[in-house]
């Protein structure tokens, strides 16, 4: 079978072509970024480069739809925000694509309209206010002693604000797009990553957040079982019936109580848990008898552990941890047999760093700018 898969920057895309490429696949890349992490992978027949998905979005479609065409695809697999750009062309790409139409991707991306979806159901999210100007704004710090403010549309928290005071609040926040409020949650934070097919659950896996990129982004990856958000997610794949790879961030509170606080309905770092799994691949092509969860693989971004893992564990005095985790984890992007990603990943990184130092943003923001998707028609 012949494979597309787009957003090959990530370290998830490479994961999914060597996965695929191991289980006899033909696998394709498309990115935006010339050299891209994935590119130089041998799990990789051909790696094309496409127009920036968000910049150049009806170039993109038209170039992608040529890809598929000519190379004779039979399932595109997105993995990054650029699959809100194909879900816009969905009905145009000449193949199965894993994913969901527009408007119910963004209804599971935006945050406000994923916790009302969420609420509907019966599944627990914080009390939740959408924040359009400076009233509701005010309402919100009335009604809890503390709160969290998040854009609908935003990505690794890089904007999330935890427990500000409202002072700060009222002279930095501007009303140009919607925030979300809710009500602050203590507790321990875990992320889900699951592989769907019309309402059913085919591959899954949950992992503790413990350390980060950011405030947001999780780099280091262990299974834990946990029912309750099992069941969670569950339920809402079903409730609307989805195909495609969802993955949700929850918080369990000191109580027990599970809050999800977030839908992204793409590829995330679960994947890495699972890829080893020689059934892995079959639950992107078909419904397996038993859902496939992870062997019990640590896994991490080796990079990003060390740039950003080490000084916050001795910021806050959590080494010991830091080092039982790096020394026991695999890095996710050195393989003996697929070495070159992992020689070569420098040269993404060198363009992150140029394209924060030029636009004045984050390198992390920078990961993102060409493919990131906020609400857009």
């Amino acid at each position: 079978m012949n494979t597309l898969i787009t957003g090959g920057r990530a370290p998830v895309a490479l994961e999914l072509a060597r996965a695929f490429h191991r289980a006899g696949h033909t696998v394709f890349m498309a990115e935006s970024l010339r050299e891209h992490l994935s590119q130089p992978s041998a799990a990789i027949k051909a790696s094309f480069v496409v127009p920036a998905p968000r910049q150049e979005t009806g170039a993109f479609l038209v170039t992608l739809k040529k890809i598929v065409e000519q190379n004779q695809i039979d399932l595109l697999i997105p993995t990054c925000e650029e699959v809100f750009h194909i879900a816009k062309g969905l009905d145009d790409i000449p193949c199965r694509v894993f994913t969901e139409p527009l408007d119910k991707l963004n209804s599971f991306h935006n945050k406000w309209k994923f916790a009302r979806a969420a609420s509907d159901c019966g599944l627990r999210v914080p009390d939740s206010i959408l924040i359009q100007n400076q009233g509701d704004l005010m309402q919100a710090f009335a009604h809890w002693r503390g709160l969290v403010l998040k854009p609908v549309y935003s990505r690794f928290a890089s904007r999330t604000l935890i427990l500000p005071q409202l002072r700060d609040v009222l002279s930095t926040l501007t009303y140009d797009t919607p925030w979300v409020a809710q009500e602050f949650v203590a507790g321990r934070q875990f992320c889900t990553y699951s592989v769907c097919q019309s309402g059913r659950i085919t591959a899954h896996a949950t992992y503790p957040t413990i350390f980060t990129a950011g405030q947001g982004a999780t780099v280091a990856f262990q299974h834990v079982e946990h029912p309750a958000i099992f069941n969670w997610v569950q339920t809402f794949v079903e409730r609307y019936n989805v195909t495609g790879q969802m993955s949700f961030d929850f918080i369990q509170s000191e109580d027990g109580q599970v809050y999800a606080l977030e839908c992204n309905p793409r590829a995330t770092s679960g994947a890495h848990l699972l890829a080893s799994h020689p059934q892995f691949v079959d639950s992107f092509l078909v419904e397996p008898a038993e859902i496939i969860t992870p062997l019990g693989d640590r896994k991490m971004l080796a990079s990003a552990m060390l740039v950003y893992g080490l000084s916050t564990a001795i910021a806050n005095g959590t080494f010991r941890a830091w080092l039982e985790t790096f020394l026991h984890s695999d890095d996710v992007i050195w393989d003996a047999k697929d070495p070159l990603p992992f020689l070569l990943q420098f040269r993404s990184l060198l363009f992150y760093l140029r394209l924060a130092r030029k636009k004045g943003i984050s390198p992390l923001a920078a990961s993102t700018f060409d493919i990131e998707w906020n609400g857009e028609g």
